[in-house]
């Protein structure tokens, strides 16, 4: 068996070509379901996933989740280690860096670092605690409700991508956007953001990727269909 873990774009993808068991964290009330079978919600941390794999002699595990899912990532590559099943981590490449994006290492240095007073910020409903302290308003966009504490000024926008470059454009005039916060998640589906906060001469404060464990990467889908062909799942 191949465990695919992850709801991303790419993680369905790779579902749709090669015979697994795609895992979802189920923190989206209505996800985008991949082909095949598919399971739903947390193993019980690292010993649970072990467990797991050896209970369903799963051969092979591709974490394919958010560049910023970073505790499934640890939690995979230390069951995959102790367990001996071959891991290989799929991340799509991040955002072409632009010249004057203000770079950050966490959501809470980018709240610590606004360079503005009306904020576009798509860090998703995880991370706004971390803004709850901050003077200026907000524009939080998010697939799904947040949930306190939030910032005393905010207007929640909940919608799913993908999103037009004209789309966001007039998003962030309407609002008089003066600063855009967002993470490096890269793909296209929120890309457009970043082109017109670019034509609007906005400000960009992103924030990095968190290191990856020493597994093998690939930043494609069909890297990861050849990955599985070599390692015999």
């Amino acid at each position: 068996m191949i465990l695919i873990l992850g709801g991303t774009g790419e993680a369905r993808e790779l579902a749709s070509r090669v015979p697994a068991v795609s895992s979802l964290a189920g923190r989206v009330s209505n996800p985008a379901l991949p082909a095949g079978e598919v399971r739903i919600g947390g193993f019980g941390g690292v010993d649970g996933l072990a467990q797991w794999l050896r209970d369903n002699d799963v051969r092979a595990v591709v974490d394919a989740t958010h560049p910023f899912a970073r505790q499934i990532t640890a939690n995979a590559y230390e069951a995959c280690s102790r367990v001996g099943v071959p891991l290989l981590i799929l991340r799509r490449p991040g955002f072409t860096p632009v010249e004057g994006w203000h770079w950050v290492d966490s959501v809470a240095e980018a709240a610590a670092n606004l360079p503005g007073e009306r904020v576009f910020l798509t860090t998703g409903r995880q991370d706004l605690a971390e803004f709850a302290g901050c003077p200026q308003w907000f524009l939080a966009r998010m697939v799904e409700p947040p949930e306190p504490p939030l910032p005393q000024r905010i207007e929640v926008l909940l919608s799913r991508g993908p999103f037009t470059v004209d789309g966001e454009l007039e998003l962030m005039r309407s609002h008089r956007i003066d600063v855009l916060v967002t993470k490096d998640s890269g793909g296209s589906m929120t890309s457009a953001k970043l082109e017109a906060a670019r034509q609007l001469g906005i400000p960009v404060v992103i924030v990095r990727r968190p290191p990856l464990p020493p597994a093998e990467v690939v930043a494609d889908v069909d890297a990861a269909v050849r990955w599985l062909g070599t390692a015999g799942a």
